[in-house]
């Protein structure tokens, strides 16, 4: 980095182009003088530029690891998400609420802006990978919930249509994710049905999806926790029609 001060002619530098004289009358013709700072910036070029801090992300009802990674392009996806913030959410990457503030990782290293040879350009070109699709947006209502649960199902392989889940949704909550069934024998053992779709603990644990929250009152959670359920025990949450 060139030094801070005042430019001065030295008087004497190894760097000057010293002074020609032509001719015989004597005129002198003084040529450019390259100082050491100019020097040293010419030849260390521009100086890189500091990486980006990363941000911080507040959840809201409906998230998950996964759509937070999804929607905010991050490197690693949501796993890194959860290895930058395993101090906040614990051991269990799905537990995740609404108003814990997440770290979110930076995009990728800050551009240098130093010189390269040919070669090395186009290495650098080859080396970078594709541009990652643009993200999908999700409403955060139940028909956004419906639609982010129909994209990791078929992440998963497991059945459903928009149709079968809104129509087990009605019957079993009115489309109220915090509905909690305190009455029937489900509750009187100690463990009412909970969420969009009225499921217990121990079913929700056993068939909640990898990268979803542990909370069974997280939409997209309980609803993709009851199709696997549904799947695996009716064929697909399509052939539901009752209590299940």
């Amino acid at each position: 980095m060139p030094a801070k001060g005042k430019h001065r002619r030295p008087k004497s530098s190894p760097l000057a182009r010293g002074i020609a004289v032509a001719g015989t009358g004597g005129a002198v013709l003084a040529l450019p003088v390259l100082g050491a700072a100019d020097a040293a910036a010419a030849q260390s070029g521009t100086v890189a530029q500091p990486a980006a801090a990363p941000k911080t992300y507040v959840v809201v009802a409906g998230d998950s690891l996964s759509k937070i990674a999804r929607e905010h392009s991050l490197s690693g996806g949501w796993k890194k998400l959860y290895e930058d913030n395993r101090g906040t959410l614990g051991d269990d990457p799905g537990m995740i609420r609404p108003g814990l503030k997440l770290t979110l990782g930076e995009k990728g290293p800050a551009a240098s802006s130093g010189r390269a040879d040919r070669s090395e350009r186009d290495g650098a070109l080859a080396a970078e990978p594709a541009a990652a699709p643009a993200k999908k947006a999700y409403t955060n209502d139940l028909d956004g919930w419906i639609k982010e649960s129909l994209d990791i199902l078929a992440q998963h392989g497991i059945p459903g249509s928009y149709e079968g889940i809104h129509r087990n949704i009605m019957r079993e909550s009115s489309g109220n994710p915090l509905a909690t069934n305190n009455w029937d024998s489900n509750a009187a053992a100690g463990t009412p049905s909970k969420g969009l779709l009225q499921v217990i603990d121990p079913t929700f644990a056993a068939y909640r999806l990898p990268g979803t929250s542990a909370d069974s009152f997280d939409p997209v959670a309980n609803i993709t926790a009851a199709c696997n359920y549904a799947a695996a025990r009716y064929g697909s949450i399509d052939n539901v029609n009752g209590p299940y």
